[in-house]
């Protein structure tokens, strides 16, 4: 990278890039640091979490605004904070841009005329302007980071930080059989667009961990039964889903097979809870969330992912999902 697009860089993040009273360094160290400021905060807790977008895997360069693939590699991060009802506190973006002799990765229209790489340059900053907007809606400071580039694809690799609430943190261990497993919002059909334009649940999360008791969480990144299977086993039992229960996406409703798509899409990025039977009753008598909030099925005794029917019979359900390696997402 040359240190004109560099020090260009820099200079347009240092200001665009909006002030937190978390930050209590200016941008320009080789490091940030942070003082968080919540008061429903345990300061001995800081959860941290990272995920990596890659152009071919996640998104293609060529047919998605920059925008929203910049955008998606914070939502992600958000969703992962917000799986373990963890307050924002930072987060630090590494990005690998395609260098413009990288044939193939690179679109015509990034490339430059002049020794000047301008293209790259829009490119970069078009990434992070796809993410701030939704870093001042949770108000979450970008902290940091490194932008480079490589001969290979673009990749955006986020590090969120944040903080557990007195509540403690949400975790996938500690659903028990006979909890009911509700999900926040509608699942399936997310590869028409809700994978780039999603909310991450974090107010959602905090709002239910305050004033409800769960037991166990997590957001559904590759697939509800995917995930459902993994919340299961990390709690030591099996999970039943009621398949006619199931909140279907408008989206996936226009597929063919949408049960199919609402078990499997993954990238719903909706939270999934373990929640013991009473309380589960008392939070759906009181509807505190606008997304809505859909009882489909329970933890059980016996280990594996199954489907149940009226009758209360269980048959084996396969954990289908996404599985890190496969080609990318829009191919499915």
């Amino acid at each position: 990278m040359s240190q004109e697009f560099e020090a260009e860089f820099v200079r347009w993040l240092s200001e665009r890039l909006p002030q937190s009273k978390n930050l209590t360094l200016p941008m320009g160290d080789d490091g940030a640091l942070l003082a968080p400021t919540a008061t429903d905060i345990n300061p001995a807790q800081i959860v941290a979490t990272t995920d990596l977008l890659s152009d071919g895997i996640d998104f293609r360069l060529g047919e998605v605004d920059p925008q929203r693939i910049g955008r998606k590699a914070l939502a992600v991060n958000l969703s992962d904070l917000a799986a373990m009802a963890a307050r924002p506190l930072a987060v630090v973006m590494a990005i690998a841009l395609p260098s413009q002799s990288s044939a193939g990765w690179l679109p015509a229209k990034y490339h430059s005329q002049s020794d000047r790489p301008q293209g790259l340059l829009e490119l970069a900053k078009s990434l992070y302007e796809g993410m701030l907007p939704l870093a001042e809606q949770f108000n979450v400071p970008v902290a940091g980071g490194d932008t480079n580039l490589h001969d290979g694809p673009l990749v955006l690799s986020g590090t969120a930080l944040g903080t557990v609430t007195r509540e403690g943190p949400l975790t996938r261990s500690g659903g028990q059989p006979g909890d009911r497993l509700l999900v926040t919002g509608t699942v399936g059909g997310s590869l028409a667009a809700h994978q780039f334009d999603f909310t991450p649940r974090i107010e959602e999360a905090l709002q239910l961990n305050a004033a409800y008791e769960l037991h166990a969480g997590l957001d559904i990144s590759d697939g509800l039964a995917i995930d459902a299977a993994r919340l299961a086993t990390s709690s030591g039992c099996g999970a039943a889903i009621d398949l006619d229960r199931l909140p279907i996406s408008a989206a996936a409703r226009l597929l063919e097979n949408p049960v199919e798509h609402a078990l499997a899409d993954g990238e719903d990025f909706e939270l999934l809870l373990a929640v013991p039977p009473q309380e589960a009753a008392h939070l759906l008598a009181e509807g505190p969330l606008g997304c809505g909030l859909t009882d489909i099925g329970e933890l059980v005794s016996q280990t594996g992912l199954w489907q149940r029917s009226a009758d209360g019979k269980l048959a084996p359900l396969a954990p289908t999902g996404w599985l890190h390696g496969q080609p990318h997402r829009g191919s499915r």
